[in-house]
């Protein structure tokens, strides 16, 4: 049976993408949805192949690490169409690269299938019969010069990376890098070859949901550029348990001799292999690799030709070294050459040989190593200068990270701060090693280096840092500065760069607040998933596509956060209810689940055990200093509150007083709760059961939690609605509607709440009522249509929702039997200012946790049943 069309007349095909039915039943790809056989993706790609008809077009696919993007992409390589593959993420690179090649077909990403729009019924271009796919070298600039790959480059790339890495048809490879760049496509292609199974993922390594998908689906391997590394050091990746881990890739940059050591005797420890390697996207991804069991002894070589390619050494008058010269490579994989116009697609071959303008030399072990690059050389003030070589004596005599570029005017020295290194010890060390004056030298320290997309040094930034006009420019791109500023101001960090998140710079639910609103007046709008998006990435236009559209548009329209309207209703509604102007109860029993919600966004990042332990017991201070501060005023005042209080103790130690000292329950409900969680997350094994089950733990602690909610283990008499015991469920049900992913997760999530918040309450059916409206909207609708102002009244209540809930107690009887508007109104007053108050104390403490995310929440939670 003929599986796919015949490949049209005057051109070629990929047979990797031809052959994928030989697998059948075998798991093609493993995604958060579920599972593709080969079987399924054969049949897919055959029905997007008739889609793109018979005759050759150039079809302009948007990369992704999605099914959508992969059937279309093997679909068109299977049945002989050129694909331009261009950045997905970068909308300005499409549109210029779609201007400047006027493509026949344009794929738009979809949900599910993606979009095919046909320009024209065929192809207004003349193509090479070779020609099979066009990729940009420059990153996301959308720059016209292209790489020309043919069909052959294609499958002889994936061939000899399979025969290296030893691929086997039970391998499972995650795609950690974005598919338009040739590293991550190699990944997919060499793994299809073998009928391998692919992880298809775009979460970062630095995501705890990458690691639980990469463990459900039993991954065996993953590649990486070296900035990958520095985020696996930063989530404790040396310590996680990957049983079925095979073997580690990198390439994309070099990774420094001693970190090549040190994950080489990781790996070697924990049974898989680290294969270093060296390529370009001219030989269709891979040159070189070097040999794992030699990573040790050599860890500054690239290693050996790949199958089928081979190396030779040009003399080059600045190579500078005994048996250095420029690289040279041969093999079937090196490209056809460039295309600069829609006409060189017509082009045959024009290379083949492909010199790198990298320089190396071959050592005596038959291994080769980079010692520089031509093209990076600079002439400044007369002097050759190679920035390569400084930046790699600064990282191995000193220790010392950096990146280097320069121009006719200077050099510029992009450094990340280290104890007893400032910049004018950097400069002297440059000054020695180059011969430049000083005055020739800029070195910018910033927190981390300026990196492109896919990992690799942004040079052009440096570059800039060169000029004196941009010397104090910040590493970001335009636009980025000013946003930087802002998570500096409010997070009361100094460390805040473009590639900063609000979750990963220590953000809690508090501060999200504030962050939130003015994000939203900055940018328009308020980007999904932004407190985890990098601040780089925030003003990108692709962002800005993707937001919602508002149905309201009046002038002044705008999105506000649910949980940040939930929390300002809510303590509205507690104190009005309590002020008697109104009766509507059940905020603080909503707030509950709303603090759930938000310490499972803030808190279970993917810092490592003993980070989250921490700042989930600098959080629980945060949340008791200001109850127990104004606790003790209000004692001295003559409020009826005594020593149990003072100590958040009342609850548990008068559990059946329905007086004024219960005032403070849900305060110390909140703190109970967190620390118990506090001591099961700081056990290993459930620290572990978290990232592999983010969903699943929550779920089975609601039903621990539903034991005492039924009172089914026999617990002493108390008064359920306040105790930490029984509204437990409620916390551990917003933290499973935090995890909740798909859309059978947040049904299930759902049909629990309305099977167990009826009867709580019971004779409260409005009560009951309340509470669940509040948490389907939680669970559904992450933002929802508001205006400017009520969104700055919103901020300010949620934000102020845990010290209302406090002094409100003390503050509306004075005026009570004036008036019960001015009552409410004085108390919310009241509340904020002492916010504003506590805040500032707060801030005293040491960095900010993750856990202070609770503190917003427990704001508006402390007071009677409500």
């Amino acid at each position: 049976m003929t599986l796919l069309p015949a490949p049209p007349t005057g051109g070629h095909a990929l047979p990797l993408a031809q052959g994928l039915a030989q697998y059948g039943d075998r798991t093609a790809l493993v995604t958060a949805e579920g599972e593709v056989s080969y079987r399924e993706l054969a049949r897919r790609v055959e029905d997007t192949a008739r889609r793109l008809g018979p005759g050759r077009r150039l079809v302009l696919l948007p990369g992704a690490n999605t099914v959508g993007a992969l059937v279309v992409h093997l679909a068109a390589l299977a049945s002989g169409h050129p694909v331009l593959l261009v950045p997905g993420d970068h909308p300005e690179a499409v549109e210029s690269l779609a201007a400047a090649y006027d493509p026949d077909v344009v794929v738009h990403p979809a949900a599910d299938e993606w979009r095919i729009e046909e320009r024209r019924p065929g192809s207004a271009h003349s193509f090479h019969p070779d020609l099979a796919l066009l990729l940009s070298t420059s990153g996301s600039t959308g720059s016209p010069k292209l790489v020309r790959l043919s069909y052959d480059n294609l499958q002889a790339n994936a061939e000899s990376i399979a025969t290296y890495l030893g691929i086997r048809d039970t391998d499972r490879a995650a795609t950690t890098l974005p598919m338009h760049y040739c590293y991550g496509l190699s990944v997919v292609h060499s793994h299809l070859l073998r009928g391998a199974g692919l992880v298809l993922t775009e979460l970062s390594v630095a995501d705890t949901c990458f690691w639980h998908l990469f463990r459900t689906a039993r991954g065996t391997a993953f590649a990486g550029v070296p900035y990958t590394f520095d985020l696996l050091d930063r989530v404790g990746f040396a310590d996680m348990d990957l049983p079925h881990l095979r073997y580690v890739t990198q390439a994309g940059g070099r990774l420094a001799p001693d970190r090549v050591v040190h994950y080489a005797e990781l790996g070697r420890r924990r049974g898989w292999d680290l294969f270093v390697m060296y390529g370009q996207t001219e030989a269709t991804a891979r040159m070189a690799y070097l040999p794992p069991e030699l990573a040790t002894t050599h860890p500054g070589a690239v290693g050996v030709p790949v199958p089928g390619g081979a190396f030779s050494l040009d003399p080059v008058e600045e190579a500078g070294g005994e048996g250095v010269g420029e690289l040279v490579y041969t093999g079937p994989n090196v490209m056809l050459g460039y295309a600069h116009t829609p006409d060189d697609l017509a082009l045959g071959r024009t290379v083949d040989a492909l010199r790198t303008g990298d320089l190396a030399r071959r050592t005596d072990a038959g291994l080769y190593e980079i010692v520089g690059r031509r093209s990076r050389f600079v002439k400044i003030l007369g002097l050759r200068i190679d920035p390569q070589r400084i930046e790699a004596i600064l990282e191995e005599r000193h220790g010392v990270s950096a990146l280097c570029a320069g121009d006719d005017e200077g050099l510029a020295v992009v450094a990340v701060p280290k104890p007893g290194w400032d910049e004018r010890r950097i400069r002297r060390r440059v000054v020695d090693e180059c011969g430049l004056p000083a005055r020739a030298i800029r070195v910018h320290l910033l927190p981390e280096l300026p990196r492109l997309p896919t990992g690799k040094p942004d040079y052009r930034t440096v570059r800039a840092l060169a000029r004196p006009d941009d010397a104090g420019a910040p590493a970001g791109g335009a636009g980025t500065d000013d946003l930087c500023a802002l998570y500096a101001r409010i997070l009361d960090r100094t460390d805040v760069t473009p590639d900063s998140t609000f979750v990963g710079l220590g953000g809690d639910s508090l501060s999200y607040v504030e962050m939130s609103l003015h994000l939203e007046e900055r940018l328009g709008h308020l980007p999904a998933s932004w407190h985890t998006t990098p601040i780089g990435e925030l003003r990108s236009p692709a962002r800005k596509a993707a937001a919602p559209r508002r149905s309201w548009g009046r002038a002044g329209g705008r999105s506000l956060e649910t949980s940040v309207a939930l929390r300002a209703v809510a303590i509205v509604c507690i104190v009005g209810s309590h002020v008697r102007l109104f009766e509507i109860r059940g905020g603080a029993h909503l707030l509950l689940a709303v603090a759930g919600f938000n310490f499972a966004r803030f808190l279970l990042t993917s810092a490592e055990r003993r980070e989250r332990v921490r700042r989930t017991g600098r959080s629980i201070a945060r949340i008791a200093l200001p109850c127990v501060t104004w606790t003790a005023f209000a004692i001295l005042i003559g409020a009826d509150y005594d020593l149990s209080n003072l100590f958040l103790l009342h609850n548990a130690l008068f559990p059946q007083d329905m007086g004024p000292g219960l005032h403070l329950w849900f305060v110390e409900a909140l703190i109970y709760i967190l620390l118990a969680t506090l001591a099961l997350l700081a056990l290993p094994a459930l620290d572990r059961a978290e990232r592999r089950l983010p969903y699943g733990l929550p779920l089975a602690l609601v039903a621990l939690g539903l034991l005492t909610r039924y009172e089914l283990v026999g617990l002493p008499e108390r008064s359920h609605i306040t105790d930490a015991v029984t509204v437990f469920w409620l916390f551990a049900l917003g933290w499973a509607a935090a995890k909740s992913r798909t859309l059978p997760h947040r049904l299930l999530v759902t049909v629990t709440a309305l099977a167990t918040i009826p009867g709580f309450f019971p004779g409260e059916p409005r009560r009951e009522a309340f509470v669940a409206l509040g948490f389907l909207l939680l669970v559904w609708f992450p933002t929802l249509p508001s205006h400017h102002r009520v969104n700055q009244l919103a901020g300010l209540l949620a934000a102020s929702s845990l010290s209302i809930y406090l002094t409100h107690w003390q503050i509306y009887p004075v005026l009570d039997d004036v008036s019960e508007p001015l009552s409410l109104l004085t108390a919310l007053l009241f509340g904020i200012a002492y916010a504003k108050t506590s805040d500032r104390l707060t801030r005293k403490l040491p960095p900010r946790s993750a856990l202070a995310a609770l503190r917003p929440e427990l704001r508006g939670l402390r007071r009677k049943p409500s």
